[in-house]
């Protein structure tokens, strides 16, 4: 993430930004799905990794368990991804949908 989007969140943790006198004008509902989307990219990147992994010769592997427990898998590890800076999406998509919602009003 850019010192420049950084300084306009003003924000110690980077997905609760803090309602301060500098960032109260950041929107809540759209830097979650700002964020949200991050994350499904992340997962969407991370679930072709797993699928090319044969765990059916593994000692614990295979199974209905498996299968079943494989996207969740994906799912929290891209959330924890995101959690601790991800890609640096979040930001640039927080900025261009509140361009978009302005410009609708």
């Amino acid at each position: 993430m850019t010192q420049i989007v950084k300084n306009t969140l003003s924000a110690v943790d980077y997905n609760v930004p803090q309602t301060t006198a500098a960032s109260s004008n950041i929107d809540p509902k759209l830097w979650k799905a700002a964020t949200d989307f991050e994350s499904m990219t992340i997962g969407q990147m991370l679930q072709p990794m797993f699928d090319t992994v044969d765990t059916s010769k593994g000692f614990f592997g295979g199974g209905v368990g498996e299968s079943s427990f494989k996207p969740m898998l994906t799912t929290e590890m891209s959330k924890q991804i995101e959690n601790n800076g991800g890609l640096g999406l979040a930001p640039s998509l927080y900025h261009q949908m509140l361009k978009m919602q302005e410009g609708k009003k």
